[in-house]
């Protein structure tokens, strides 16, 4: 698998995001808390990571839930996924929602969320007649259930 270089500052005591398994896609990202924080039901909260990165232009890194979290606990994040633009150089923050009617409780160091590098494009916009398709413009349910 191909890897690209990203630079990174960690706040002291910070441990690096890494890959869990061989073939995983995300890194999981840890919350850089220093006592435990409750999210309660519906209620949505800035989680700090510690975590300033250098991404290369032509890249973006999306942030992005953790599936046991969301299985177990409803736990997800708010704007998913989340993009970090590779000219943005501050902390990571991970919007974290807690859509069960439990109160859900972050413990400092707990894996909260994954960071995936992607590939991007910009677009360049030029007005234009559009072409025809058998779709048109149907969206939103027209297909049926």
């Amino acid at each position: 698998m191909e890897k690209i270089v990203v630079k990174v500052i960690l706040e002291e005591g910070i441990k690096k995001p890494v890959y869990m398994t061989e073939g995983s896609a995300g890194m999981d990202v840890r919350a850089n808390i220093k006592s435990s924080v409750t999210l309660k039901s519906l209620e949505r909260k800035l989680i700090p990571t510690g975590i300033k990165m250098e991404i290369p232009i032509g890249y973006e890194v999306q942030v992005r839930p953790r599936s046991g979290l969301a299985l177990k606990h409803g736990i997800t994040l708010v704007n998913t996924p989340g993009t970090i633009d590779s000219d943005y150089r501050g902390e990571i923050g991970i919007i974290m929602i807690n859509l069960s009617k439990d109160e859900f409780t972050i413990e400092p160091e707990e894996r909260i969320a994954q960071l995936i590098l992607n590939k991007v494009y910009q677009m360049d916009l030029i007005e234009d007649d559009l072409s025809e398709t058998k779709r048109g413009n149907g969206g939103f349910g027209h297909t049926g259930k």
